[in-house]
């Protein structure tokens, strides 16, 4: 519907002009308070409100009774879930629970006019207030406040997490509500709470957002979809969790289709709208982005730690169509001393082009183990495209449609005519069917035996809709099916070759788990290689630890398939790409470093580069895997004290040591923010006082802005090699960082 200025109809979805009766239910007192076992239950009333422009009460209509769970894990993390009909969020796939964390028992006081509740080591961690706002009466013009919950959490027992009581014009004007929930055809449909923010407060993360770092403004569906690009409001991987500058972390446990709207459609609230007969938030404090980022890990898992070869370059194209081609390039590269440890086939290893049948072309790939034993013998791994879709030519049709592998049609409907669409194909294959996982598993066995080294787990955002699936709806399943579909594909190359590892599009909260994941479908531009960066910047500080992504863009503009990428953009987006955790070439036309001979020089520099940091690589790596941190951090998980770096998202630190800003325009320069410290230029070994920006800095096409900290140690590989095969851990050397370094260039192995 059109926007109304009306924050129940807006942000809530509400019609009152549909012929399906809705209702709103607003929260009011708490009527009670009881300890059960660890956890502290508040008994809420609820009363319907009569849903105008105006909303009061409705005193006609008797109140409904829901009761309000606190859990408390360790000292920073606070469980708050209310249950509409029942349903419980306990056994979820996107929770991991850490071993060591606990749950600590929480116990209540009732004061005059608060209920205090603390954990067992006495440390405040909600209270519930009943004062009575202070009144000086003069008028009768309008009513007094309506009864509401007013309550404060303390995730950590310093940090206020406050739901918005009073965020009104006057009591029958409400631009959000505390706790809520909405009812259709009388039962509940969807839930809404609301969480008071200051007004410089910034928030961050929320997934792969292509937008400002600075959410706060905005509203976002969680809702995953093709993003068709990186620099639109879709996105493949919508998180439901949130950072804020307050240093508190909000994840909204669900699958369920909901929104964030920061301080957007009130600037007084953050408000959260779940499409679930439940509403089950994890509330995080802590003293930094990266503990609180631990905590949100601790609840859905760690990232675990992708094997070194793939640290090295992957070589790519959409397509590649036969073992020829892909021999012949592989020979290239090495004859031309590139680096490469992956060659990846997209599209065209099949009998046709996008016919996803999980087999070799006989007439172009005759012999594919011999194919992959071939390239292996020369550092080569292959990696494999494919797509949780099964088409209507498919040879496993039959099979997956007489076994209930894929989903069931409610109606049969004519096929579209691109390939860029889930709805093109038969099914989805049913990742809730057990039976249906250990089918795919044993697809991708076949291949991962022949030495395939990682499946790519394209697609995956979007699902049939109009189709029924074994264990959920299809519209609880469209969220989590990233994290299902990737979990089968990781637990079945771990389990053949030894390497947990997929190469990830889509993404849910836990997702993660099962590194790594790219950005989609950049156009190849100066845009599409600034909102990659910003994708990355918020997946990182949305629990994610590896991330990637295509250089030097995806597609073409204007020409989708066909315009040529220019040489500047291709320099600068492979800069982007070797200070970044993985380094993937693809697009839809040629990508390999030798069809660029203008600039191919620059560009094998800039390779060998790549693989002299593979060791340090690593070593952040393995950080980040025990961690909140990413391996591409944004500037507030070093700085969140400097508001600037809560607005920045044009540079970033790469580990610990590397504060990297890419070049994004063919003018060849850009302004720079040095935080407080001492800084020395990668390249030149220039000594710099940070706390101060360096404008308009003109940097060469082969040079880029990055600088290390005074005194760091970088470990570092002296010599060169064809592949990670090649590399012996024992010549590794530490980069000493002082008034010594003259620049990494200037070192003899370049």
């Amino acid at each position: 519907m059109k926007q109304t200025n009306y924050q129940i109809y807006d942000f809530l979805d509400f019609d009152p002009t549909t012929s399906k009766a809705e209702g709103l239910w607003r929260a009011c007192h708490p009527v009670d308070i009881v300890q059960e076992g660890t956890d502290v239950t508040v008994f809420i009333p609820f009363q319907k409100q009569n849903p105008g422009n105006e909303i009061y009460p409705d005193l006609t209509i008797p109140r409904q009774y829901y009761y309000m769970k606190l859990r408390a894990y360790g000292e920073k993390i606070l469980r708050v879930a209310i249950s509409f009909n029942g349903e419980s969020m306990e056994d979820s796939p996107m929770l991991q629970m850490d071993e060591g964390l606990e749950v600590v028992p929480l116990q209540f006081e009732k004061k005059k006019d608060e209920w205090m509740i603390s954990d067992e080591n006495g440390v405040k961690r909600a209270v519930i207030n009943f004062r009575e706002p202070e009144i000086d009466h003069w008028s009768d013009l309008l009513p007094p406040p309506n009864e509401t919950l007013d309550v404060t959490f303390f995730p950590d027992g310093k940090r206020e997490v406050k739901l918005s009581a009073y965020d009104q014009f006057f009591p029958a004007r409400h631009d959000a509500h505390a706790l809520a929930f909405v009812e259709k055809e009388e039962h509940v449909d969807r839930a809404t709470v609301s969480i008071h923010s200051e007004p410089d407060e910034v928030f961050v993360g929320t997934g792969e957002r292509f937008t400002k770092l600075d959410l706060s403004g905005k509203t976002f569906q969680l809702k995953n979809q093709d993003g068709q690009g990186v620099n639109n409001r879709r996105t493949y991987k919508n998180i439901p969790f949130y950072l804020s500058s307050r240093m508190y972390g909000v994840f909204l446990h669900t699958s369920a289709y909901g929104k964030f709207s920061f301080a957007d459609h009130s600037t007084r609230s953050v408000q959260i709208l779940c499409e679930q007969k439940v509403l089950d938030l994890f509330l995080f404090g802590g003293e930094a982005a990266e503990e609180i980022l631990y905590g949100y890990r601790q609840v859905t898992g760690f990232p675990s730690m992708p094997p070194l070869w793939s640290f090295g370059t992957w070589m790519s194209r959409m397509t590649y169509f036969s073992a020829e081609e892909v021999e012949t390039i592989c020979k290239r590269l090495r004859k031309e001393d590139y680096p490469c440890d992956v060659i990846h086939l997209d599209t065209g290893w099949f009998r046709t082009d996008w016919l996803c049948e999980w087999k070799f072309n006989s007439e172009r790939f005759p012999d594919p183990p011999g194919f992959i034993s071939k390239l292996r013998k020369d550092g080569f791994k292959v990696s494999l495209w494919q797509m949780p879709y099964v088409a209507r030519d498919a040879e496993q049709l039959e099979e997956a449609t007489q076994n209930n592998y894929i989903s069931k049609p409610k109606e049969i409907k004519q096929a579209g005519g691109s390939n860029f669409s889930a709805l093109d194909y038969a099914g989805t294959i049913d990742f809730t069917y057990p039976k249906a996982v250990d089918w795919y598993k044993d697809l991708l066995k076949n291949l991962l035996d022949m030495g395939v080294v990682c499946i790519k787990t394209d697609f995956g955002e979007d699902i049939h809709m109009d189709a029924e699936y074994h264990a959920m709806t299809p519209e609880k399943l469209n969220n989590l099916y990233a994290l299902l579909y990737q979990k089968a594909a990781y637990e079945i190359t771990k389990e053949v070759t030894g390497d947990g590892i997929v190469w990830a599009r889509a993404g849910w909260a836990g997702c993660q788990r099962f590194p790594l994941h790219w950005g989609g479908d950049a156009a190849a531009s100066w845009a599409g290689m600034a909102g990659s960066l910003k994708g990355g910047l918020h997946l990182g500080l949305s629990g994610f630890a590896f991330w990637s992504h295509d250089v030097p863009g995806f597609h073409g503009v204007p020409d989708f398939m066909n315009s040529v990428i220019p040489n500047d953009l291709y320099v600068r987006w492979t800069q982007f790409g070797v200070f970044s955790s993985h380094i993937r070439y693809h697009g839809t036309s040629k990508r390999e470093p030798y069809e660029y001979p203008e600039i191919a020089n620059v560009v094998r520099k800039w390779w060998k580069l790549r693989y002299a940091l593979i060791p340090y690589i690593l070593q952040q790596s393995e950080k980040a895997t025990k961690s909140g941190l990413p391996v591409l951090q944004a500037m507030v998980f070093n700085h969140p004290e400097d508001k600037l770096c809560w607005h920045i998202d044009d540079q970033y630190y790469f580990g610990d040591e590397f504060l990297v800003a890419p070049v994004m325009n063919s003018e060849n320069k850009r302004d720079v923010y040095l935080p407080a410290g001492i800084w020395i230029d990668f390249f030149s070994g220039k000594i710099v006082e940070g706390g101060k920006w360096l404008k308009n800095i003109e940097v060469p096409l082969d040079e880029m802005p990055v600088w290390v900290k005074f005194g760091a140690e970088i470990p570092f590989y002296p010599e060169h090699v064809n592949s990670t095969d090649d590399i012996d851990f024992e010549k590794v050397i530490n980069l000493k960082i002082d008034n010594f370094f003259k620049g990494v260039f200037n070192l003899s192995w370049i």
